[in-house]
């Protein structure tokens, strides 16, 4: 069986590699939020359903939407939860939406349900802030290479 050995150069870039990717246990708990937020989302989702079947016919349609909306954005966690740094653009856009809205209803004031809508999407921007950093999320972009002769595919990196 051959042996072989590093050399001083070779050693540092493998440390490198090694310590660049999150800490294995940052990664885990970012995920687990983003995994607890789907199922939460899918709790959402069946009392949307509740509300949807005895809404009144001036709201049925904005109830519908936002319903479904609740699988759209489980399955965005879902997807950030199994490959955190294989989904360019998810990130950003979970954070988008909850932010931009939370703020939104932070500033709607009185409005019947705004604080409480505002108190869950506030753990929801914050979960994922939180999750984006622990996993180091900004990493998925590096998956999507433009390089000449690359077909137009992205390259996937492990995570």
């Amino acid at each position: 069986m051959k042996s072989t050995s590093l050399q001083p150069e070779q050693l540092s870039s493998v440390s490198a590699v090694a310590t660049d990717g999150p800490n294995p246990r940052a990664d885990r708990i970012g995920r687990g939020l983003m995994a607890l937020n789907a199922v939460l989302t899918l709790g959402a989702f069946a009392d949307g359903v509740r509300i949807m079947v005895s809404a009144a016919d001036d709201r049925v349609v904005v109830e519908i939407w936002r319903t479904f909306a609740y699988v759209v954005f489980a399955g965005m966690w879902a997807l950030i939860a199994a490959w955190p740094r294989r989904v360019p653009g998810v990130w950003e856009l979970v954070l988008f939406q909850k932010f931009a809205i939370t703020v939104y209803y932070f500033a709607l004031g009185d409005v019947p349900h705004a604080q409480t809508a505002a108190l869950v999407d506030l753990w929801l921007v914050s979960t994922t802030a939180l999750a984006y950093a622990l996993c180091r999320g900004w990493y998925s972009w590096r998956t999507v290479t433009s390089s000449p002769g690359s077909s137009g595919q992205p390259a996937r990196t492990a995570g």
